[in-house]
């Protein structure tokens, strides 16, 4: 259904600009007032518009929420990281999603508990609706390093390639918090590299990274 602005809105808006406009309204209302504090009304006043301009398209919150969480989510773009080794593209990619995602996570885990008791969508489709069509870049990563013999092959398993997200978002969940850059470099040099290089490939972490004794962000679901 096409959308439009009222015609008392001194700017009308119509299509793409102004579900733009309600969707962007709909994630910031999100971030600061959780699904509780999700109202039509909140959002129409956000996004400038009117609440039957939004029922017009979005019959029930549960509907504005997912729209805003898919919409989020295309708006990230990921770009795989080649520095020449794999340990500084895995925190680069790390780094992205603490820069990108790490309030999407929090938002999961403190403000949306009672959507997923109304029982509509489950955890793992809300994040499906968020990650859209991005596909993990940790299998190139990990490609590009046993093409450059930084890799032993027989090491790398599922789990292995999963582990520094999974650790990436267990951070998250515990500190509901972007994670601090010593603990991304904890993850990667102590949990992740030491499972699948070859002992001879392993250099000290101040060697391949200058900024190792800053803890300062530069800001990853599975790199999504």
């Amino acid at each position: 259904m096409d959308l439009e602005d009222n015609a008392s809105t001194t700017t009308r808006r119509r299509g793409a600009e102004l579900e733009t406009a309600i969707l962007d309204a709909t994630w910031d209302q999100l971030l600061e007032r959780g699904y509780a504090g999700l109202t039509f009304e909140a959002v129409a006043d956000r996004a400038g518009t009117s609440r039957p301009v939004l029922y017009r398209r979005w019959a029930t919150r549960g509907e504005l929420l997912r729209a805003a969480v898919a919409h989020r989510g295309r708006q990230i773009t990921v770009d795989v990281p080649d520095t020449g080794n794999l340990r500084d593209d895995v925190l680069a990619a790390l780094r992205d999603m603490n820069a990108t995602r790490a309030d999407f996570v929090v938002m999961m885990a403190s403000s949306l508990g009672e959507y997923f008791a109304e029982g509509d969508t489950s955890p793992r489709e809300v994040r499906a609706l968020f990650v859209g069509d991005r596909v993990s870049i940790m299998p190139t990563l990990i490609d590009r390093a046993i093409a450059r013999g930084e890799v032993d092959p027989a090491l790398v398993t599922e789990r292995a390639i999963a582990l520094p997200t999974d650790l990436y978002r267990y951070e998250v969940l515990m500190s509901l918090a972007p994670v601090p850059d010593d603990v991304l470099r904890s993850i990667v040099d102590d949990v992740f590299l030491p499972l699948i290089q070859p002992d001879g490939c392993r250099s000290s972490p101040t060697s391949r990274d200058p900024s190792s004794d800053k803890s300062g962000s530069s800001g990853v679901d599975d790199v999504q």
